[in-house]
């Protein structure tokens, strides 16, 4: 007699902590951490009120999760993009061959892009508020979110922007130009209303999303231009 194999049902835990995760980053971005209550949060995800501190010892505690599952998410999205991007890196540090200018331009154009879909998706509202307020009065949840994804990533930037201006990735005019770089896209997100109405769309979709990503390919090309103007 051939013994039959259950499939595996999921975790009634985890799935009750993955409710917890997903909803309280919007609840947080919402209200913060002090408007939202365990009560909102709980009431939010469809789950008993006791589920906060069993699964994550209370209100801060999840707080924290909520921020480093944030940060799993974004990753999710740019992890293959990343891999190739640190696998290059890695060869150039090893004295592999170096990168030019064109292959660095190339890769930042695919980052831009890429992260340029993903701020004006519906499903990046939610993490923008979350980190947002944390832009306002960072605490450890900011360190979270920035030393798992934030940081590596717009290291990566600096790196290829570094090439592509011929300097010091490391040195400050290069971090200046990096960050005002990647500010310059994240407003696609942090003004997004002012985008819709300056650009006269009622949403963005496929042809918008098209015309926002050539912009930023645009921007990279001129990333160089006036460069001396920085210190």
């Amino acid at each position: 007699m051939t013994n039959k194999i259950s499939p595996t049902k999921p975790d009634r835990g985890d799935a009750t902590k993955e409710k917890l995760l997903s909803t309280s980053i919007d609840v947080f971005g919402r209200y913060g951490f002090d408007g939202a209550s365990t009560r909102k949060l709980a009431d939010a995800a469809g789950v008993n009120l006791q589920a906060i501190p069993y699964y994550f010892g209370g209100k801060e505690g999840l707080y924290i999760a909520a921020a480093e599952h944030l940060a799993a998410i974004i990753g999710g999205h740019v992890a293959d993009l990343r891999a190739v991007i640190q696998e290059r890196l890695a060869r150039l540090d090893g004295e592999g061959a170096a990168l030019s200018r064109v292959e660095a331009r190339a890769l930042l154009t695919q980052m831009v892009q890429r992260m340029v879909g993903l701020f004006v998706s519906r499903q990046s509202e939610s993490w923008a508020r979350f980190i947002i307020r944390e832009q306002m009065e960072p605490t450890e949840a900011f360190a979270r979110v920035y030393d798992n994804i934030m940081g590596p990533m717009i290291g990566m930037a600096a790196r290829l922007v570094g090439t592509i201006l011929g300097d010091d990735p490391a040195s400050e005019r290069v971090r200046l130009k990096t960050l005002s770089f990647v500010g310059s896209i994240l407003v696609f997100r942090m003004a997004h209303a002012a985008l819709l109405r300056q650009m006269h769309w009622d949403a963005v979709g496929p042809a918008e999303l098209e015309m926002l990503q050539r912009h930023a390919a645009s921007l990279v090309e001129t990333l160089d231009t006036n460069a001396e103007l920085l210190p």
